[in-house]
């Protein structure tokens, strides 16, 4: 397959997704005296957060999960801010109530769910906040999510897959069920929905059998935004094939202008243009007036990690135990992984290319885990932005901020002047729905064909 390269296609600006998790991304960020502590199971946090993503025009607000607490090391976990989270469906049907313009991103995992429950729920999220939703589609990787749903380890990583992908089929296919105009609700007739524009699914196929139809609906967007994050084989191929917008993570520029290149290849492969899919990788930024003082940011925030904190978040990137080995000896050979195959490569590539030991590793991804990490002025983040925007590396950034508020704060007054002096990023709205922020076309019902 050739690999042409494709500059960022946006005719506007860059796509930005305020990844919310918790306290914040890096994994001491609970322990900065501004962030906040319980943010977990604060609702206030999260709405306050919300407000001034929107206020700052971000194009989506996103919301990770996991069904389950990944960290079994009661040593480690009780010194981290990961053990308490809001399920992602209830909190953003929440603040879609709170807010008026953001896109409303969450995840929902194939593994632990059944593709009509899926399509119902973000179906009615996206009735509620009039066309701002987007369902992240995940495949689950950690066992102790597993161990939660009958199971003593995740299937296959390739069957999980395929899977994956014949969910989704059936998903989109419930989000077809009505024709836009379905329901005339005319109480003079005393005809509430034309039967002409109902579609039943019908589907049987090797995982489901789902008849349908959905009792939700058509989307005021047409569908929901799907969104995708896997970056292994497998993950890259359901990418091209179903996503509309892409979370990715990488190291270098030269990474992400391949990623780039790739999928937008392999897009084409399946009869779509490269214009359909929007690719953002995550950036954790670390913003002060001068380098200099982010720097010392930073390091602050460095100097807050236990070492068995540490160790833990590299040995569940890496989906191997690291606790055995020498914390400043080198990092092991590893099994291969059924969990997240394209980041435990990341961390190996990362590790042996910088030559760093597990100790210098986990430093390395404390913040970002994996993303690329920038440490620096407003001209410096907006200088890596435009760069990776502007040639052929990105659509948009899934911004990581190190502690919340403080750190998507200092991103909306430092950086976002920076971008909108350049023509990076917009003042205000264009349309209400996350299909008009993002630039994605609204999808026809197939009966219109």
């Amino acid at each position: 397959m050739s690999r042409t390269q494709y500059k960022s296609h946006s005719p506007r600006h860059l796509a930005l997704g305020a990844f919310l998790m918790q306290t914040g991304h890096h994994i001491a960020g609970w322990r900065h005296p501004e962030a906040q502590a319980d943010a977990g199971s604060n609702f206030a946090h999260y709405v306050a957060l919300a407000r001034q993503a929107e206020a700052a025009k971000f194009d989506a607000i996103f919301i990770s999960d996991s069904v389950g607490v990944r960290n079994r090391d009661l040593n480690s976990l009780s010194r981290t801010a990961r053990a308490d989270q809001f399920e992602p469906l209830t909190l953003l049907s929440a603040l879609a109530a709170v807010t008026e313009r953001i896109g409303l991103i969450g995840t929902a995992s194939t593994s632990f769910n059944e593709p009509y429950n899926i399509a119902r729920k973000f179906a009615s999220l996206d009735q509620i906040s009039g066309g701002r939703a987007g369902w992240n589609l995940v495949t689950s990787s950690g066992d102790g999510e597993a161990e939660n749903f009958n199971l003593v380890k995740h299937l296959d990583h390739a069957l999980r897959y395929e899977r994956a992908a014949e969910f989704h089929q059936v998903v989109q296919g419930l989000w077809d069920s009505w024709e836009d105009d379905a329901f005339p609700r005319d109480k003079q007739s005393g005809r509430y929905l034309d039967p002409a524009k109902l579609h039943v699914l019908n589907h049987q196929g090797k995982h489901f059998s789902v008849r349908g139809p959905l009792n939700v609906s058509r989307s005021p967007q047409g569908r929901p935004v799907v969104v995708q994050a896997g970056a292994s084989e497998a993950g890259r191929d359901l990418a091209a094939r179903t996503a509309e917008v892409i979370f990715v993570a990488h190291q270098t520029f030269e990474e992400a202008r391949s990623f780039y290149a790739d999928i937008k290849q392999r897009a084409a492969a399946y009869g779509r243009t490269p214009d359909e899919i929007r690719i953002m990788p995550g950036i954790f930024p670390v913003v002060a007036a001068t380098r200099a003082e982010a720097e010392e940011k930073f390091q602050v925030l460095q100097e807050l990690i236990p070492v068995e904190v540490g160790v833990q978040l590299l040995s569940q990137m890496v989906s191997f135990d690291l606790s055995p080995y020498p914390v400043d000896g080198p990092l092991p050979e590893l099994p291969p992984t059924n969990g997240a195959k394209s980041r435990q490569q990341l961390m190996v590539d990362l590790a042996r290319r910088d030559g760093l030991s597990i100790r210098q590793t986990y430093l390395r991804i404390a913040g970002a885990r994996g993303h690329q990490q920038v440490v620096g002025s407003p001209k410096d983040i907006a200088d890596l932005l435009e760069l990776w925007f502007r040639e052929g590396g990105a659509d948009g950034f899934n911004i990581m901020s190190p502690a919340h508020p403080v750190g998507l704060t200092d991103f909306i007054t430092l950086v976002l002047p920076e971008l909108r002096r350049r023509g990076l990023f917009r003042s205000d709205y264009e349309g209400r729905t996350l299909r008009e922020h993002l630039g994605l076309r609204r999808p026809a019902h197939p009966a219109a064909a």
